[in-house]
């Protein structure tokens, strides 16, 4: 684990997104008219990312991310720098917005990403107005394939991820290649779709492929699916987590607080051997979080047998869902909580007791 040498215990970092300001949510409605240049659109997703970067910093996060401005709809941005695809509409345009208001794109070629999926960008502008370390969460595979449909070229789904996953592998060699010393896999089609978490958990080694494991931490976050706050598989861990042992990374990342730190436990009983990013803020709650709150749901990690050197404290998933006076709220809460603990780490407390719902 590259980072954890050095610094502190229970380092804190996003997931991956960050809340956008109002102002950018006004801007977005002219670029989908078409009314924004280039130039007008790189200041917009600047902006926000700057904006972004400062509120991760000033609420004390040890590592922060770009906000991800430049993306719509968490993975959704993607499909147009991906050759191969025709834009259906979506299934249902009535009622409220979940998984089947997207638009579905169907394979008419072999699918590849030509000029990459733009991550690279993100990092640069992030290295550039900030000094701490720098995350880039780039979509897996697996959950790439979410809004595509097989018509043409392909035999399967399994056939349609190989090709992703060498769209993966080169955006995260380009992304090292870069500079960047984080990178993280955002791969919640784990406990969506697939079946076989073995499996699953081979696409993502070959997506690793080539990343060097010298000052490198490669991450893995593993979600239930956060559009409009809303899940989109059953909420458990329990049937991957013994085959996310073989993944070849230094942290995996996966929710607890909205599940009321549900599996908690299962974690260190399975002894895995990366450090776990639990997350002990919920993002899909309203709910605003204090210090406390987060320091109780790390204790009880620490408490299941979670080492301290091998924790890290962060939201269950991206922020982007997430008005921003309370994404800012809870990210306040979340490192506060965690220096707590550190606290009582640092003056032998750690064992005491807390709700840890």
């Amino acid at each position: 684990m590259p980072l954890t040498k050095g610094g502190p215990l229970i380092p804190t970092t996003t997931i991956g997104s960050y809340a956008m300001p109002g102002w950018y949510q006004l801007a977005r409605e002219h670029v989908d008219r078409g009314e924004l240049a280039d130039t007008d659109l790189r200041e917009l997703v600047e902006d926000a990312s700057a904006v972004a970067i400062s509120d991760q910093e000033r609420a004390g996060l040890d590592v922060v991310s770009d906000g991800e401005a430049r993306r719509a709809d968490f993975i959704m941005s993607f499909y147009g720098r991906l050759d191969g695809l025709h834009q259906s509409p979506p299934r249902r345009r009535l009622g409220p917005y979940l998984y089947d208001s997207t638009p579905v794109y169907e394979t008419v070629a072999r699918v590849n990403a030509p000029d990459g999926l733009g991550c690279v960008a993100e990092f640069e502008f992030a290295s550039s107005r900030t000094d701490r370390l720098v995350k880039v969460a780039v979509p897996g595979p697996l959950t790439l394939t979410n809004a595509i449909r097989i018509r043409d070229a392909y035999s399967g789904r399994d056939d349609l991820a190989e090709d992703l996953v060498a769209v993966v592998n080169a955006e995260l060699r380009a992304l090292v290649a870069a500079g960047c010393r984080f990178v993280q896999v955002d791969e919640p089609s784990y406990s969506a779709y697939w079946a076989d978490a073995a499996e699953g958990v081979k696409l993502f080694n070959r997506c690793v492929e080539g990343i060097p494991g010298d000052g490198v931490t490669v991450g893995l976050h593993v979600c239930f699916g956060n559009l409009r706050g809303r899940p989109q598989s059953a909420r458990t861990y329990a049937p991957i987590l013994p085959h996310l042992r073989d993944a070849r990374c230094d942290i995996v990342f996966l929710e607890f607080a909205n599940r009321e730190m549900a599996e908690a436990d299962l974690w260190a009983r399975h002894d895995l051997p990366q450090a776990l990013g639990a997350g002990v803020v919920d993002v899909k709650s309203f709910h605003r979080e204090r210090p406390e709150d987060v320091a109780a749901r790390l204790r009880g990690l620490l408490d299941a047998g979670v080492p301290p050197e091998r924790l890290w404290a962060v939201p269950d998933c991206g922020l982007w869902e997430t008005p921003r006076w309370l994404a800012f709220a809870k990210l306040k809460a979340l490192t506060a909580g965690a220096e707590l603990v550190r606290q009582e780490l640092s003056f032998g407390t750690s064992s005491m007791k807390g709700p840890a719902g």
